[in-house]
């Protein structure tokens, strides 16, 4: 079944980003050669006017070939591809990125229709964390966080991922009982596996790990499930924060035993100095009406554009290593593992998960291939860009170089990825 749905989601995306360019090409009378989803041989095709459809063995990628498409092609045919005006290029290559943010909008109606929006809305403070000690109090409404503008929990949640946590104050804007307060949270010196985790009643499974840390080192990976914290039995997520807060952490080293597929781990680690805020928010979701469903869904479109941006910045920068990217491999073992947890809870659930999945893969289809890097849409997008500036077209056999060049990049890429994928998933 995962694979099936796997393959639902491959499909849809890439049917989706195609034919955008496929729409727009035949509304700006471009001859549209072929229209294929996937790639390899054709299991079946058909041809209706002028267009052959085809359906290709490897289940990823797709195509609309359009007439003078190619950079090094010169075709003497006014319905050729190249020899259309810059605008009308412009508007098919931008489609295929436009039309996966339109899917992703769409979706977003159906799920925050459905479910609702999360709130970043705050809980209970421990007594004597940063953020009790700021005056933050169960029900405040966090809106601003470090000059962040915050509308859902999940604002925060990015935030707190790509801001390093350190001594100096953090302003925090919130709202009580409809009126706006200001607070400032010092943060304060704490110990920490390196680990994040959902305090839950679901196995105790690593969501993430800190980059740089002592756990890190020790070879725990994300997605292991913690079954022993210093002798002590882990049966669920919750059972971490339960030992936790009877057992802080100090300087001292710290037994942890963790199951992967079917090995069992045991480590020691040193607990890493760091600073919390302690700021305790929930990520529940909350029903809207219909003009609150159509704002959120645009708040969804708008995180997930910046959650895509921010973590290809963070990729640059090194803050993450390459490890952290996932390709179709993982893709599907993600979808796994959202189908696995979702079953349990009927079918209208698994279709809302992996829903929430597309929007996210769609958003990151469009905004990576909207990248001014030869061979995607955005590249050549860029090259057009440039004739109309300059008014007269790049030489064709300079862009197609440029494009050539950046294929080979992006092959070379693609293979690591894979490479990547397959090293995570057998462990």
């Amino acid at each position: 079944m995962s694979i099936i749905l796997t393959l639902i989601v491959f499909s849809i995306l890439v049917f989706v980003h195609e034919f955008g360019h496929f729409i727009m090409a035949k509304k700006n009378g471009i001859y549209v050669v072929e229209f294929s989803i996937g790639m390899g041989p054709r299991l079946f095709s058909f041809d209706k006017g002028e267009t052959k459809y085809s359906w290709k063995l490897i289940p990823f990628g797709g195509a609309c070939q359009m007439l003078g498409e190619d950079e090094d092609e010169d075709v003497e045919n006014d319905r050729a591809f190249n020899n259309k005006s810059v605008w009308a290029r412009m508007v098919v290559l931008a489609a295929g990125p436009v039309f996966n943010f339109f899917l992703a909008f769409v979706l977003s109606v159906i799920i925050i229709g459905s479910v609702g929006y999360d709130p970043c809305i705050a809980l209970k403070q421990d007594e004597g964390t940063a953020a009790y000690d700021a005056g933050i109090q169960e029900g405040d409404v966090i809106t601003e966080y470090n000059g962040e503008n915050i509308v859902i929990a999940r604002d925060l949640l990015l935030e707190e991922y790509i801001s390093t946590v350190t001594s100096d104050s953090i302003s925090v804007k919130y709202k009580r009982d409809g009126k706006e307060y200001e607070t400032v949270i010092k943060p304060k010196k704490v110990y920490s596996m390196g680990i994040s985790f959902y305090a839950d009643d679901k196995p105790a499974e690593i969501s993430g790990i800190v980059k740089g840390s002592a756990i890190e080192a020790a070879g725990i990976k994300a997605g292991d499930v913690i079954t022993s914290l210093n002798g002590t039995e882990i049966k669920k997520g919750k059972d971490i924060s339960e030992y936790l807060d009877k057992n802080p952490l100090t300087g001292d080293d710290i037994e942890i035993t963790v199951e992967r597929k079917d090995k069992t781990i045991t480590k020691t680690i040193a607990p890493r100095t760091t600073y919390s805020t302690g700021l305790a928010y929930s990520s529940g979701r909350v029903k809207t009406g219909p003009l609150g469903v159509l704002r959120y869904s645009l708040t969804e479109m708008r995180y997930d554009t910046e959650y895509v941006i921010k973590s290809l910045w963070m990729l640059v920068s090194g803050k993450i290593g390459a490890d952290a990217v996932s390709g179709p491999v993982g893709i599907a073992d993600v979808v796994d593992q959202t189908y696995q947890e979702s079953k349990s809870d009927g079918a209208f659930y698994v279709f809302l998960n992996i829903a929430y999945l597309t929007v996210l893969f769609s958003v990151n289809l469009g905004v990576l291939n909207l990248l001014p890097f030869p061979a995607l849409d955005g590249g050549r997008l860029l090259f057009v860009i440039i004739e109309a500036i300059r008014r007269k077209p790049v030489p064709k056999e300079k862009e197609a170089v440029v494009h050539l060049i950046g294929m080979a990049i992006l092959m070379a890429f693609m293979v690591f990825v894979l490479f990547n994928d397959i090293k995570k998933l057998i462990g």
